[in-house]
């Protein structure tokens, strides 16, 4: 007598994983907070080079808000609220949100 048993699996195992959902950091326009602030907010927060923040500051200015990057919630997340504690630090009304990709 073998006591050997075979087994035979018919169904295959797939694994779906997800990727995390992206965020847009929009920065909205105001009648405030100075250009050159914005642009500040842009090369220290978001890391945009000087003439890469002018150009996306002036998007805001003329088109009302612009995208300012895109990011795992939790980093969109943090860049919003660090855009926002600086701009009320200096008394800015500048405005930032949060819209899913």
């Amino acid at each position: 007598m073998s006591n050997e048993t075979e087994v035979v699996i018919d169904e295959k195992i797939s694994k779906a994983t997800a990727l995390p959902k992206k965020y847009k950091v929009i920065l909205l326009n105001d009648e405030v907070t100075p250009i050159d602030f914005v642009i500040e907010v842009l090369t220290t927060i978001f890391k945009y080079s000087e003439e890469s923040a002018k150009n996306l500051t002036m998007t805001v200015h003329l088109e009302g808000s612009a995208v300012a990057g895109t990011y795992s919630y939790e980093i969109a997340e943090q860049k919003t609220l660090e855009a926002v504690t600086l701009s009320r630090e200096h008394g800015f009304p500048l405005n930032v949100t949060l819209e899913q990709e």
